[in-house]
């Protein structure tokens, strides 16, 4: 194993979780690589290998970590097209289509974003994390729309930072089964791993995991038993729209997991979801740039065949 770098922590506030600590220590690693560093064995807590993610931290507990490099994919580029909304030498920005995964993982290893844009743009290998270059966010495999990629290392960690700092802003269009009560709302509920179905999110306390999730929505069309939303996000959790959607009792059209899927005359790849605008600020120039995506031809047919049937 080739060590990146080992550190030495002293708990020195109140404790916590072992996982939800460290990944407060550590803010240029995801809770995701620190769980992993646990689950490998990598952490020491007073001289002991820990490997329990919940472990309850206490002031003056000792930790050393050691952190492994991280191990390269073989990224291949691929001929995908892409539908590209805006680009210049510092970053692009596209309209994903459904079906498409962001970046290769277990199962998908190949047919990605990543192995589309390593095409398109044969400098991105090393902008970023090594498995998924350029990826600044991602969307949901068949959650389709406006999706930013960095070109450079500068435009990389100016474009997180404003995710991080929510100063982009991300805006989804999705149908809904039923109608709320209410003409606009904010769900501010935080969203882990379901505590009894893995494969799944939830909404979860923060005590048993849950991260703050922050959803702002508002009604833009009644159609009868369904409801056309807009979503804009301050929080970028994963099915954060799709799980507050659920909890609302108001689940989104379509999706294999949070919804019961009904036929309404349109095959739909999964959920009605799409990111239809992203604001942000150039890395460079300092120019506001808004890039629109239209909604695909299967959306647009949902939205059709619902309007008629009122």
């Amino acid at each position: 194993m080739q060590i990146e770098r080992e550190l030495d922590l002293q708990v020195d506030n109140q404790g916590d979780r072992l996982d939800r600590w460290l990944t407060e220590q550590l803010s240029d690693y995801s809770r995701a690589r620190v769980q992993r560093l646990i689950d490998q064995g990598l952490v020491l807590v007073n001289g002991q290998i820990v490997t329990e993610k919940k472990t309850k931290l206490k002031i003056g507990d000792r930790l050393h970590l050691t952190i492994p490099k991280a191990v390269p994919l073989e990224l291949q580029p691929e001929a995908i097209a892409l539908d590209i909304l805006y680009e210049d030498d510092f970053l692009l920005i596209i309209n994903k289509p459904a079906g498409l995964v962001v970046h290769p993982a277990p199962g998908h290893d190949s047919g990605t974003v990543v192995n589309a844009l390593l095409h398109h743009c044969p400098d991105l290998p090393g902008i970023g994390e090594v498995k998924r270059p350029g990826i600044v966010h991602r969307l949901d495999k068949n959650t389709t729309g406006a999706m930013v990629v960095a070109k450079t290392d500068l435009a990389y960690q100016h474009l997180q930072a404003q995710i991080q700092a929510k100063t982009a802003q991300r805006e989804y269009i999705g149908i809904v089964h039923g109608a709320p009560s209410q003409p606009q709302g904010i769900i501010d509920l935080p969203i882990g791993r379901n505590l009894t179905d893995h494969q799944k999110m939830a909404v979860v306390p923060q005590e048993k995991g849950g991260r703050q999730a922050r959803t702002t929505w508002k009604i833009l069309e009644r159609l009868s038993n369904y409801t056309l939303m807009h979503f804009q996000l301050s929080t970028g959790r994963t099915h954060q729209i799709r799980v507050h959607s659920s909890y609302l009792g108001h689940p989104l059209v379509g999706d294999p997991i949070y919804s019961s899927n009904h036929s309404l005359g349109v095959k739909l790849h999964g959920q009605a979801l799409h990111a239809l605008e992203l604001t942000l600020t150039h890395p460079v120039s300092g120019e506001l740039i808004t890039a629109i995506a239209p909604p695909p031809e299967e959306f647009q047919k949902l939205l059709t065949i619902l309007r008629q049937r009122q």
